[in-house]
Formats: structure tokens, C-alpha cells, sequence
């Protein structure tokens, strides 16, 4: 059964990686923004995290999943779930420059996207982005507790995660 978790921050390769992990493999993927996220016709709200555990476990029930997603501790459960963790570990600089360009993208329509792209949202990334790199030891020291699941993939090396995820 693949049951894959894909872990980053912003701006890291969740969403691409996901996507072709999905279409290669044949297994729905989730962003898990849109399960913390509810968006109804006239609103968009914040579920509580038993609510989105809640979502996470009707998911799983259905049998082979790909998460993707930045670290939350309202779905620690994943980690435990997950055949194989995969952490894109894209370096500092690529991911700065992407948020840039996605937000530049996203306010001429050109990429759609869940939220609003304001001046806000833009910093808000770059906020997640320096938090996350103040607190990297935490978040691998998570990561360390999963050693036969944990796939780091670096710089360049998405598509040969994939390759190698597909062959097993």
C-alpha cells in the first residue's frame, strides 16, 4: 500500500512532487491546506485540528494516499500513518526566489491559489519561511524519530525521488 507524506515548507516542491507521485502511481493526493482550510461557495474557514484529524482519518480509511504539506502539529497522526516521509529540503535561497515568483504569478491570474494574494500573504511566506529555518533542529529531530520512513530530497533531486519512490 503507498501511503506517502510529503513534507516542506513553502515554496519547497510539495505540490509538484505530489501531483506526478499521483498520476505515476495512481493514488489520490491531498494538499493539506485545503483540509485545514474549508472552503464553502461563500466563505473560506480554519477547521479545528480535531476536525482535520477527523478528515485525515475518513482519508486514510480509504486505502493509498499522498499528503503534502508544511509540518502542523494538528496532523502529527501522518508521520505515524505514512509508508515512506518524503522532506523536500530545497535550499533557502530557491525557495525565496519561488515565493516571489509564485505571488507575481498569482496576482496577474496566471497560477490560481486558495487565498488571497496580498502584500500580506507574501510576507506571511517569508515569516513561515525564517521560522522555519529558526527552528530546523525541532523539525529534525521529529524526523529522526522515523528513520526507515524519512526520504530527504535536496536540491535537483525531486525527480529522482520520484523514480526512485516508483521502483520501490
Amino acid at each position: 500500500m503507498n501511503k506517502i507524506f510529503i513534507i516542506g515548507i513553502v515554496a519547497s516542491g510539495k505540490t509538484t512532487l505530489a501531483r506526478t507521485l499521483s498520476q505515476q502511481l495512481h493514488v489520490p493526493w491531498y494538499e493539506l491546506d485545503s483540509i485545514v482550510h474549508r472552503k464553502t461557495r461563500t466563505r473560506r474557514y480554519k477547521r479545528t485540528a480535531a476536525e482535520q484529524v477527523e478528515v485525515i482519518m475518513k482519508i486514510d480509511q480509504t486505502g493509498s494516499w499522498i499528503f503534502e504539506g508544511t509540518d502542523r502539529d494538528s496532523y502529527q497522526c501522518l508521520y505515524d500513518m505514512a509508508d515512506t516521509i518524503i522532506f523536500l529540503d530545497t535550499p533557502l535561497w530557491k525557495r525565496r526566489i519561488r515565493i516571489a515568483t509564485r505571488f507575481i504569478r498569482q496576482r496577474l491570474g496566471i497560477e490560481k491559489c486558495g487565498y488571497t494574494p496580498d502584500l500580506n500573504m507574501l510576507r506571511m511566506m517569508y515569516k513561515w519561511t525564517r521560522d522555519f529555518e529558526q527552528n530546523r533542529d525541532s523539525f529534525e529531530e521529529k524526523l529522526a524519530r522515523y528513520p526507515g520512513k524519512v526520504v530527504r530530497v535536496r536540491d535537483g533531486g525531486v525527480f529522482a525521488e520520484k523514480r526512485r519512490v516508483l521502483n520501490g
